[in-house]
C-alpha cells in the first residue's frame, strides 16, 4: 500500500532548527511530487516546500524562503525537511504528501497523506 510517514517534530526555541524526515513506500518514489504542508490551528493548510525527485525541482514559498530547504534521497525513498531560524509563527502540524500532477503547492492536488508531525516553537 502507498504509504508517507512523517517524523522529526519537536519543541524548539526560536531561532533553532528542525530536520523532518518523511518516508515513501509502495509506489514508484520517483514518479511522484512531494510535498511539505503546514496546518495550524485556525488556518488553511499551506504547502512550505515541495520537490520533484526525477527533475529537482523545488518550490518555496514566501513564508520560508531562505530558512527551509527540503531535499531527497532517492535510493532510501526519503524527503527530508531542513527548517533552520524557526519562528513562533512556524508552530503546525507538518504533513507530507505525495501527487502525480506538477510540482505545486496547492493541497487540494495531492492525493496521497501521511499523518502529521508536530512542530511547536516557542518565543
Amino acid at each position: 500500500d502507498v504509504q508517507l510517514q512523517a517524523s522529526g517534530g519537536g519543541l524548539v526555541q526560536a531561532g533553532g532548527s528542525l530536520r523532518l524526515s518523511c518516508t515513501v513506500s509502495g509506489f514508484a518514489f520517483d514518479d511522484y511530487i512531494v510535498g511539505w504542508f503546514r496546518q495550524a490551528p485556525g488556518k488553511e493548510r499551506e504547502g512550505v516546500a515541495c520537490i520533484s525527485s526525477e527533475y529537482g525541482s523545488r518550490y518555496y514559498p514566501d513564508s520560508v524562503k531562505g530558512r527551509f530547504t527540503i531535499s531527497s534521497d532517492n535510493a532510501k525513498n526519503m524527503v527530508y525537511l531542513q527548517m533552520n531560524s524557526l519562528k513562533p509563527e512556524d508552530t503546525a502540524v507538518y504533513y507530507c504528501a505525495a501527487t502525480l500532477g506538477l510540482l505545486s503547492s496547492t493541497p487540494a492536488l495531492y492525493n496521497v497523506w501521511g499523518q502529521g508531525t508536530l512542530v511547536t516553537v516557542s518565543s
